[in-house]
């Protein structure tokens, strides 16, 4: 009997070939420092610190008991999706049905899902950058061949119809982008929108991927989604989901709405990964989406309340560039000006050298902004309390002042 040996093993090439998410990478990190006693504040990870809405929670409750406990069809139950599509129509302007629905474990597997089916080897995804981190893993996963546009800081890092015209060829597939952004908070207007989809009407072929997994926490009091404009409605995918919006990040519940055709390949993909998602978080999903808004709403001031708490504290450090994010719960400086600088014999070289230093020092995990396209800025999140955002600021600008 043969005994396997690991050390001949080949992973494959698809997946040795992909990074790490930064985030989940720098968790860790500071989960270390936290097992050898230190503590840490960690504005690093995407995720509320809200608890899921009572309403919610016991809806999941009562789907067990009432034993809701078997598979569902691969999109999930059909009261969920003609939900959502009731959602859709009504809240984003988008001709929805059921059937252009698939529910996903997470948006992430919404958007996974939309790649796969779309993106061939060698076709383009233009993606708008600053970017979330798994977007070039998904398209490297696709064999696809990513293209960024680059946002600039000055512009709260939009991209302008100039720079989507200037990268569209007879190769591009997919445009990709979030609005509200990770990691930037930058919110597109109706007005933005209309002029990328003026650009893209000399390019019928392309399809637009959407995601708009914070669609509720936007600060602008007012959200558009580019689906609805009626000579875009066949050609968007539009994602979303309810970990942000409605801390459910645990419950892992995305979806998306496609075109018909694309709706039925990704039931079709889906099928073969994971099936449906869980039956339980379906009915949880369900009494979030069609019950009551008033603990979204508390949170999404709660977000902006945070976010002016940082922006304040942020400008009293110099030499950090900063911006008002107009959603999600970031904010993303350029702190490039403290690159070449040094603390006892540490130089930092980089965003990521800066990152570790403030971890290690001022014992707070922050993310560095290579993994999202962007290498002068660093991403905090401000989904924590105003405490801990006041505490973590006051070592950051400490720390920050003994480089020289």
């Amino acid at each position: 009997m043969s005994t396997l040996s690991f050390d001949k093993i080949q992973i494959a090439e698809r997946v040795s070939r992909l990074s790490e998410s930064a985030t989940l990478q720098m968790a860790a990190k500071a989960r270390e420092l936290e097992r050898q006693g230190v503590e840490v504040i960690k504005l690093s990870l995407g995720e509320p610190d809200f608890y899921t809405p009572d309403h919610i929670k016991e809806a999941a409750k009562k789907a067990i008991d009432d034993n809701f406990s078997f598979y569902t069809p691969v999109p999930a139950y059909l009261e969920l999706r003609e939900a959502i599509a009731e959602k859709l129509r009504k809240e984003n302007a988008l001709p929805a049905k059921a059937e252009q629905v698939v529910v996903t474990t997470g948006a992430k597997q919404a958007l996974m899902n939309a790649i796969l089916c779309l993106v061939n080897p060698g076709d383009e995804v233009v993606v708008f950058s600053p970017y979330w981190v798994s977007y070039l893993a998904m398209i490297e996963l696709a064999e696809g061949k990513p293209v960024f546009l680059q946002g600039d800081i000055n512009n709260q890092f939009k991209v302008s119809p100039a720079q989507l015209k200037a990268a569209l060829t007879d190769k591009t597939k997919v445009i990709l982008y979030s609005s509200p952004s990770n990691p930037t908070g930058t919110v597109y207007s109706k007005e933005e929108l209309r002029a990328f989809a003026d650009v893209l009407q000399e390019y019928p072929n392309v399809v637009v991927i959407s995601d708009e997994i914070y669609e509720y926490i936007n600060f602008t009091g007012e959200y558009f989604s580019i689906g609805a404009f009626e000579d875009m409605h066949d050609r968007v995918v539009t994602v979303n989901g309810f970990s942000k919006g409605f801390a459910m990040t645990g419950w892992r519940v995305g979806y998306l709405h496609a075109p018909a055709p694309i709706a039925k390949a990704c039931i079709k993909l889906q099928g073969q990964f994971t099936s449906a998602t869980c039956s339980i978080a379906q009915k949880a999903a369900y009494a979030a989406i069609t019950g009551d808004r008033a603990p979204i709403q508390a949170m999404k001031e709660a977000f902006q309340r945070r976010r002016d708490l940082v922006l304040n504290l942020l400008k009293e450090i110099p030499g950090v560039g900063t911006y008002v994010p107009q959603g999600a719960f970031y904010i993303f400086p350029d702190v490039s000006s403290y690159f070449g600088k040094s603390y006892r014999g540490q130089t930092i070289a980089n965003a990521e050298d800066l990152c570790m230093y403030l971890l290690n020092e001022a014992h707070v995990a922050l993310v560095a902004g290579d993994a999202f396209g962007a290498p002068n800025c660093i991403r905090i999140s401000f989904a924590a309390s105003d405490e801990a955002l006041t505490e973590a600021l006051k070592r950051i600008k400490d720390k920050l002042a003994q480089l020289q």
